[in-house]
């Protein structure tokens, strides 16, 4: 039989196969997928169906969960229902304090290793870029500093983006000129209106993917910051928990826990004190 790419497009996300995508991918990845995203995630899935010749979810469904479609498929599903908004600088306020009052602190005292810090759900990598080129800026007035970054996401798709570290021209607006001067360079193509990240600041990064819903996390290091922002929202609070214990874990003692504007950690007697908007600092509890 003749695949007819006409059936895929007009094939609807029924309520039975909905539940099972989404009961999936709230358990293993913690996301909560409402009744009222089925429609959006139908969107999202056509051009998969597309690309395997299949005509409905039912027979997708099918697949993707069976054996083969786990290791084939699976991640490719991930990658298009996982939320990957961001934004270079987004939440400025938050990178002032990295580099006006937690870099300061770690060079007060001596240390033997580069400030480690762990961009958790980095997406397409605006945020540890970011991180990059506030902490790079220190490094300009004070070579005795130096760092590294760690970026991880649950989307494929978007660690190879981050990885590559080109972008839209268009999404660099917010960076100031005088940054965008120190730390992008132009296409060379005039056709193409991107920038890349110069690689002085992309050898400082590192990616890996990495489930933050994990039971336990098999990262072999210990940060002395960590951004996990805007990802708890789309968790319950039981699975919120559980993701802050685990971060907590890998976080340094004192260390500090950035937060997204609007996610809160109230009632949760967690070993960590809020010391600016969103900011908290691993405290040791005797």
């Amino acid at each position: 039989m003749i695949f007819n790419p006409l059936l895929a497009y007009k094939a609807v996300l029924e309520q039975k196969e909905f539940k099972l995508i989404s009961q999936y991918i709230n358990q293993n990845y913690g996301i909560k997928l409402p009744d009222h995203k089925r429609i959006m995630l139908q969107g999202r899935l056509i051009n998969r169906l597309i690309k395997l010749n299949f005509t409905s979810f039912k027979e997708y469904t099918n697949y993707v969960f069976s054996e083969q479609g786990k290791l084939t498929e699976l991640p490719n599903m991930i990658d298009f229902i996982s939320t990957n908004k961001t934004d270079f600088f987004r939440e400025a306020v938050h990178f002032k304090f990295l580099k006006d009052i937690i870099i300061p602190e770690f060079m007060s005292t001596p240390k033997s290793q580069p400030m480690r810090i762990w961009s958790a759900a980095c997406s397409s990598g605006e945020e540890p870029y970011s991180i990059a080129m506030a902490a790079n800026d220190v490094i300009n007035t004070n070579s005795r500093f130096d760092f590294t970054i760690f970026g991880t996401d649950i989307s494929n798709r978007m660690l190879e983006k981050a990885q590559k570290a080109i972008y839209p021209l268009k999404s660099t607006i917010i960076i100031p000129l005088e940054t965008k001067k120190k730390y992008l360079l132009k296409s060379k193509d005039s056709g193409k209106n991107e920038v890349r990240i110069k690689k002085e600041l992309r050898d400082k990064l590192s990616f890996m993917w990495h489930n933050l819903m994990d039971k336990e996390y098999e990262i072999n290091q210990e940060f002395d910051v960590i951004f996990c922002r805007n990802v708890l929202i789309y968790f319950s609070k039981e699975d919120q928990m559980q993701v802050l214990q685990n971060l907590i874990k890998k976080l340094k003692p004192y260390g500090y826990l950035f937060l997204g504007h609007s996610e809160s950690i109230t009632n949760m007697n967690l070993p960590l004190e809020n010391v600016s908007q969103t900011v908290f600092k691993k405290i040791i509890r005797s």
